[in-house]
Formats: C-alpha cells, structure tokens, sequence
C-alpha cells in the first residue's frame, strides 16, 4: 500500500515540475547575426556580443559565392575549439548557424547542397548549435509560382531536412511567404528537419498582422525568429513593429527559443555597431524580460522626476559619445556618471544651507567632501572603462573645452615647441579635473578662463606678442572663411 502511495506522489510531482512554466530567461534568448555586427567568423564576435548584452550570436558559415564550398575556417579543428572555449568562457550561446550565402546563389544551382548542409551540421555539433539558417533569397523571386522550380527547392529541402533530422539538427528556411503559404510548403517538403526561422520583416512588406500570422504558422513550425525590420528605425522607433503585442502573442502560442537581430539599424548611422545593436538588443530583452538589472544603482531616491530625467539626458551625452549608451556596460556608466551629478548637487546644497550659519566652515567642508568624491568617481568609472574612456566621460562633462582651447592655441601660434604644447595640455587638463567638480557651467567655465591666463601669462615670458599672434590668427581664419 505505501508503495502504492508513493509512486502516485511521485507521478502527481513530476506533473508538476513538468508543467512549471519556463521563465522568461529560459523560454527567451536575445543574440545578433555576426555578419551584420562585422565580425563574420571572426573571434572578437563572442567578446561584441557579449558588451551588447546577448545571450549568443547567430554565427555564419563564412562567404559562397560561386565556390562549390563554404569559405568556412571553422573546419580547422583547432580554430574550432578556440571559438568554443572563447565563447564558452564568455557565457554567449552559438543559438543558430547560418548559411547566409544562399541569400544571393541559387539553392536549386548548387549541386553540392547536401555537402553544405553537412558542413554546416559539422561546425553546429563543434559550436553546440540545434538550428540552421537556410535563406531561399537567392532562388529568386518566381520560385514559388514556377511549378519546375518549386518542385526542385522542395525536393533539396526534403533532402537536406532529413540529413538535419538524422543528426539531430533543424533547418529554419527563410522565404518570401505568409503563415498560409509557409504551412503549404512545409507540407510538400514533408520533413520534420525544416521549420521556418521566421522574419518580421518579410511580414511588414506585405502589409501583414505579424501577431495573427505568428499564431496561424503555430509554435511548432517556428525554430528561430529575425526580430527585426529593414535598416531605417531602432526596433524601439519603428511604428511597424508592435514588439508587446508580438510577445503576448509568443506567450500564448507556448513559443520559446531565440530572437536574432539581423537590421532595423538607424540609417544616419549605420555602421554604429554598438549604438544600433545595443539598442535593439536592450530593447528585446526589455520586452521580453530578460534585461539583466544594471549592477549600478541610480541613487534617484526622493529626487524630483524632471530633474532626474535632465540628469540621465546629460549623462547619455558622455555614453552617447562612447557608443555604449545601450549595452550593459553603457547603463552602469550612466548610472556612475548620473550619481556624480546627484553628489555634487547633494554637496553644494549643503554647503549653502550651511553657509547661512557659518560660510567658513560650510566652504571648507565642501572642499573636503569634493576632494574625497573627486577621486572616487574616476574609481568607479575604471571598473568599466579603459583610461582613454575616462578621459572621453571627462571631456563630455566639461563641454571639451580642454581640446577646443589647446587647438584654438596651436592655431594661432603655429610655431609652439613641443615643450610649449605639452605644458598648455598639463594646465588644460589640470584645469578639467576642477571643472569637473564645479556647481555649474558658468564655474566650469571660469576655472578654464583662470587657466587660460595663466597659459597667456606662460607664453608671454616665453617671449610671444599675443596681441599680434591673435590679430594674424585672425587674418588666416578669415582667409579660410570662417570666424573667431
């Protein structure tokens, strides 16, 4: 009888676990195809993927063209397994392999198809990938009208799904069709190794319903997902992508694996990998659920609103310009930079209300508490930027007036010795780490201005007539049409 009682525990328990719903950790990844981040094949992918924020990438099998094979450097077994312990270290997933060659050749002109899809399955069991990236672009557009032609792709897709199938593996094609003619297709491929790797995109051309085309193809036919649009908008900017509506839908279809970005890069900056990639990556990631909390924490706490949001938009300019405003590492840095701006308003509001009873002591103590702040601040900014990144944060906060003055100065005289260079910058830079922790624009400028006499004061004893170097500047910078 107890055996009894406990073998229908352990059925009733084991229902349980088995229809616990996945997290949204687990039931969503988020990764970027190599080939757009410019890094097709190449190490440094895992390293960009990872400063992005993504879970893997979508690695491609490397150029076709007219070649009967892959240029594909991954059968060195060697660089195999570097890229395998690189990225494994790294904590980025191979989520899918891409044969990405077939958007421009002719899977029905490639009569060694069955030896590319074996290629591909090679380098997905050394990379630890289940899905392939199949695009039927380079058949051309009448291949789903012309009888003889479909025929054909339907034949070398049945074929190559079931190698897929005996490996264990999955096709994800990509076509021109809706969820109707997708189901079709797969029907006459009659093959369990091909799925469909759907693409937003495709959708958005025909002026479809990405949602109720997602739901009729149903989550079993669907093994990857390009979540993204043609180059013109962020992901978060596109008015022809409802991302909630096509998550609520996912969630209700039991849908889980990876959303790749393919594009969807703002157009005014195309080739900003980090700023287009980071943003579409984050975006995802926010409306999927899985953006990882930012191990800096915004000390926003009993601020106004408006001023908080002035804050973080001036801050961005210091990230915008690195171009990590949206990658992780971006949002720490935000935070750093923002808390400064937070402590030094917390600092001089103390010294003023202490000022009302004693203004020795309130600016003494202000200067103590900036001067052990100052230095914490570059502390923190080196736990996540390299040195030059510093300077860069730096040079933002004060509005780079070091390099507009000391070129303003090599412009006007020309023949300044290196020595004579090299003390301008000292004093210039000297000048910025004051200024970083004036109370405001017009302080920070003045700082600088103390700083420029003391340079005009240097160049002076030095034996320069300002005077007559500053009226020739002049003269030159009018000659080339601008003004000082």
């Amino acid at each position: 009888m107890r055996t009894t009682h406990l073998f229908f525990l352990l059925y009733f328990a084991s229902c349980l676990f088995t229809t616990c719903p996945l997290s949204a950790q687990e039931r969503y990844r988020v990764g970027v195809c190599d080939w757009m981040i410019l890094k097709r094949q190449k190490l440094g992918e895992f390293d960009l993927a990872k400063q992005l924020g993504c879970d893997g990438v979508e690695l491609d099998m490397g150029p076709l063209g007219n070649r009967p094979a892959f240029d594909n450097q991954l059968r060195n077994t060697n660089t195999a397994h570097l890229f395998r312990h690189t990225a494994d270290s790294l904590g980025i997933t191979v989520g899918a392999v891409a044969m990405s060659g077939f958007y421009a050749q002719d899977l029905t002109q490639k009569d060694t198809y069955l030896d590319l899809a074996n290629d591909c399955f090679d380098t997905m069991d050394l990379m630890g990938a289940q899905v392939a990236f199949l695009p039927l672009g380079g058949c051309g557009n009448d291949w789903t009208s012309n009888k003889a032609k479909r025929a054909e792709v339907v034949k070398r897709l049945h074929q190559m799904g079931e190698a897929a199938k005996a490996r264990g593996k999955r096709i994800g094609i990509d076509t021109p069709l809706d969820a109707k003619g997708n189901l079709r297709l797969l029907r006459e491929v009659k093959s369990d190794g091909i799925a469909i790797f759907y693409k937003l995109q495709t959708i958005i051309e025909q002026g479809g319903d990405i949602a109720a085309d997602l739901r009729r193809l149903g989550a079993r036919n669907i093994c990857a997902i390009h979540a993204s649009n043609t180059d013109s908008l962020w992901l978060r900017d596109d008015p022809a992508i409802d991302m909630p509506a096509i998550k609520q839908t996912l969630d209700q279809m039991g849908w889980s694996g990876w959303l790749f970005v393919e594009r969807s890069r703002d157009v005014s900056m195309v080739r900003n990998v980090k700023m287009n990639y980071g943003s579409n990556v984050r975006y995802l990631k926010e409306i999927f659920n899985t953006y990882p909390a930012p191990h800096v924490a915004l000390k926003a706490e009993g601020r106004d609103s408006a001023y908080v949001s002035s804050i973080l938009a001036r801050s961005r300019k210091a990230t915008d310009k690195l171009g990590i405003t949206w990658t992780p590492k971006g949002q720490d840095v935000l935070h750093i930079i923002a808390n400064r701006y937070f402590a030094l308003n917390d600092i001089y509001a103390q010294r003023d209300e202490m000022r009302k009873s004693n203004k020795q002591l309130a600016d003494a103590q202000c200067d103590s508490r900036l001067y052990r702040s100052h230095f914490g601040f570059d502390a923190d900014l080196a736990l996540y930027l390299k040195p030059g990144e510093v300077e860069t944060v730096k040079d933002v906060m004060t509005y780079d007036v070091v390099h507009v003055t000391y070129d303003a100065f090599c412009d006007m005289i020309p023949t300044l010795t290196t020595e004579e260079k090299q003390q301008i910058m000292i004093w210039l830079i000297e000048a910025r780490e004051l200024a970083l922790d004036a109370e405001s624009s017009n302080k920070k400028h003045e700082t600088f201005n103390k700083y420029k006499g003391r340079i005009n004061n240097y160049l002076s004893a030095r034996g320069y007539n300002l005077q007559h170097e500053r009226e020739e500047w002049e003269k030159r910078v009018k000659a080339r049409g601008g003004t000082l």
